[in-house]
This record gives structure tokens, sequence and C-alpha cells, in this order.
């Protein structure tokens, strides 16, 4: 057909061909895959094709790289460089009401700045030279229990990980975790994690820092009355001072949500037999997250 003048219906009928058979194209092979990568891309709009193959994986389809991508590009599922602001997309499966210890955790990472740029209302602060440190929170949403605050220049995903690892074998297994988007929250290593201890972990909007409005609290507390009144010389000094002013939120200073009780008598009064303590619980989210910013 190509070096003569012949349509395609001639060329058929001289090599004894239907031409449906010529014309009709292939049907897409591995369409149980394919759908199944809709599915997961449907609720995972920000995951690209290797964070979407660990999810197969766990599904039980297996394949390598190169065909996982070729599909991943078939069915046009690259995910698009956002510019600009970060704007809330689709909405997320309701989070579990902290009615008991150990039924939501929420974490919330911050950068550092120094005493100079404090005006900004930065979460943490630097050491030594004017370097930088990172500061993880985890509470337990329930009692208001600061699980941990984990200081240090970087916190990767697997970092993270084993933070949590140590603090369940301390606390107990919660039933939810609550983080943001940030990177290592939904890096391979915190999906990982997260299948492998069969957590169910919840992703906020992006932009909507309101939904984890218990956690944003706590960062006010801990910028207002440690944060804004020290000064860091080391790392060292920087987690010595961190972890005082954490015993003392935790065992010492009242919280009006909890009836003026500490986050530690609310964990023994919850933990004793029909246990019950005063205001305790997280009021239940609503679509306006009106319990965004409560009092601590």
């Amino acid at each position: 057909m190509r070096d003569h003048k012949i349509s395609q219906r001639r060329v058929c009928d001289l090599v004894g061909v239907d031409p449906k058979t010529v014309r009709r194209e292939r049907p897409p092979d591995h369409a149980d895959i394919r759908k199944k990568m809709h599915e997961i891309a449907g609720t995972r709009r920000r995951f690209g094709y290797r964070r979407v193959g660990i999810l197969l994986e766990r599904e039980g389809f297996t394949m390598n790289e190169k065909k996982l991508y070729r599909l991943y590009r078939e069915e046009g599922l690259s995910v698009r460089r956002r510019r600009g602001r970060k704007r809330a997309r689709g909405t997320r499966a309701p989070m579990p009401i902290p009615n008991r210890p150990n039924v939501r955790w929420s974490l919330d990472p911050r950068h550092g700045h120094s005493d100079q740029w404090r005006s900004h209302g930065s979460m943490s602060d630097t050491f030594g030279a004017s370097r930088k440190f990172r500061i993880l929170a985890v509470n337990d949403d329930c009692t208001r229990e600061n699980l941990g605050l984990i200081a240090d220049t970087s916190l990767s995903g697997a970092r993270v990980a084993r933070e949590l690892t140590a603090m369940i074998r301390l606390y107990g297994k919660p039933d939810c975790i609550v983080s943001d988007n940030g990177t290592e929250f939904t890096s391979t290593a915190i999906l990982k994690w997260a299948g492998d201890t069969g957590i169910a972990w919840h992703y906020i909007d992006p932009g909507k820092p309101q939904q984890n409005g218990l956690i944003e609290s706590f960062n006010g507390s801990l910028r207002d009355e440690c944060l804004n009144e020290e000064i860091f010389d080391s790392l060292a000094d920087a987690r010595q001072k961190l972890a005082l002013w954490r015993y003392d939120y935790n065992n010492v200073r009242p919280h009006s949500s909890l009836g003026n009780k500490t986050p530690a008598e609310a964990r023994r009064a919850l933990e004793l037999p029909d246990g019950n303590a005063p205001g305790v619980l997280a009021q239940p989210e609503t679509d306006d997250y009106h319990q965004a910013r409560l009092s601590s």
C-alpha cells in the first residue's frame, strides 16, 4: 500500500483478509490492572506510578516497573505539576471521633526560625550559627496528650516511621493517624509502614489546616509558651528544653478543654474501668470544621 496507489479494501480482497480484522483496534491488555489503577488514582490524585504500584502489590497485582509505567502512561494518569497556591481537591473519608485514647493521633512538622523572625509566627527555632531545625509533634486527640516532640535538622518519612513505631511500643497502637500532605507523610516509607501496621492514615485537604485543628491548637501553645521564650544553643539544648516543656504540658499544665485536668490525668481516668474525664472528647467534625481552634 505504501508503494502503490491502492485502497485498503482492495488489498484485503487480494490477500483474502476481512477488512474488519485489519481496522479493528486491539483491546487494551491487562484490563483488570488498568481498572484498579483508575480506582486508586480516583482517591489518590497526587500519587505517581511508583506509589500506585505499591498499592497494586497489596491487591495482588505484581509487575515490573517498565510494564507498570507503560500502563500508567497509557491510561493518562500522570500527575500534573501544580502551580501557585495549593487548593483542596475532592473529599476525604470522615475521621473517627476520638472517644478514648489511641483512637486518633495527629501529626504535624514545623520548620525553625531564630529570635529575629519570631514575629512571623513560625513554630520552631534555630541553634548555633542560625542553623534551622524541625520539630515533629505527635498528639493523642482524645486526651490532648503530647506523645512526642522530635527535633532534628531533617525528618524523613523513614525517620517518622521509626519514631511512630517507638511510640506504639509505649502507648499502644492507634486506630487512625491524621496529617497534612507533607512529603514526609506521603513518602513510600510511610505508605509501606501504614500498610504493614494496618493503621488508617487520613490526609487533610491541602491548604486546610483547620481540619486538623487540635494539633494546630497545640502548635500555638508550643510556639507561645516555649519557642518564643527560649533561645537554643545547640540541637541537644533544644531537645532538652522541649522535653522539659513536654513534661510540664502533659503533667502540670491545666487544660480548659479537659475540665482543667492535665492530659496525663485524662488518660488515667479513661484507662480505668468505666472511666470518665469531663470534656475530654473532641467535638465531632462538621463540614465547616468549626472546632478547628479549641482552647487548651
